[in-house]
């Protein structure tokens, strides 16, 4: 289990490296990402949608609210990623998945 301190850091590393393949991604793909006060949200235009991504300190787990759902992936040390315990899908795969059926067309993350 994840200490304050480590999950701060996994979980900030995690959504940075998020972020910059969101940012690349967003070149040929019609969405917005932005970072606020920890939270990473992608933004479209077309069908309109915000998806947020959160860490959640106090449960050691990065919540992840989009397409009129919430998902919760828990830090797995074996896969060193933030991971859906449902599937086992990883926080990029999962987000990629999400981001194909609000854009209608695949992206690579």
């Amino acid at each position: 289990m994840l200490d304050d301190r480590q999950f701060r850091n996994v979980s900030s590393d995690a959504l940075d490296r998020l972020q910059r393949a969101l940012e690349r991604a967003s070149e040929n793909h019609d969405f917005d990402v932005d970072r606020k006060e920890g939270a990473l949200s992608i933004e479209f235009e077309d069908p309109p949608a915000k998806f947020v991504l959160s860490p959640n300190s106090p449960v050691k787990q990065i919540w992840i609210s989009a397409r009129v759902k919430s998902f919760k992936l828990d830090w797995s040390e074996e896969q060193g990623a933030f991971v859906l315990a449902a599937d086992g899908r990883n926080l990029s795969r999962l987000i990629a998945d999400l981001i194909e059926e609000q854009i209608g067309e695949a992206i690579s993350l």
